[in-house]
């Protein structure tokens, strides 16, 4: 209609648009790993390891307990363990953060239950971890 065809559309060859997202609703839990090649909305329970390439969002019914990786995060919900966030984390005053966190930036909103360890900073090529710095609010 506006003159661009839906190139990159699922086809079942795993080819997806870039605005595809991935939700795991309230009242679904989840027992194992999660890969996600786009982002990743979460409001119900993961106990297990998530891999996204994009953001995740967890909601504020929304629960965590596991290693997670990903490139941008909103938390309002409960996370436990250990989050690596490759560019913005964004805690907001629903959150409740118990673990390790490593991310590039941070934003933590007031009324957030933000119990971690944290360190802050782009990690370099050769693997070194930035600078750490321990808050508990």
């Amino acid at each position: 209609m506006f003159g661009k065809k839906a190139e990159n559309m699922s086809n079942g060859s795993g080819t997806v648009t870039p605005n595809s997202n991935n939700s795991i609703v309230a009242g679904t839990k989840i027992q194992g790993s999660i890969i996600a090649s786009s982002d990743i909305r979460i409001d119900g329970e993961l106990v297990g390891d998530l891999d996204c390439s994009g953001r995740l969002v967890i909601g504020p019914e929304g629960r965590i307990k596991g290693n997670v990786t990903c490139q941008n995060a909103v938390i309002e919900g409960v996370f436990e363990g250990k989050l690596q966030v490759s560019e913005l984390l964004n805690v907001r005053e629903t959150a409740k953060i118990d673990g390790e966190i490593i991310t590039d930036k941070l934003t933590v909103q007031a009324g957030a239950l933000y119990n971690v360890t944290c360190s802050m900073g782009k990690i370099s090529k050769s693997g070194s971890k930035p600078k750490e710095l321990v808050v508990t609010l």
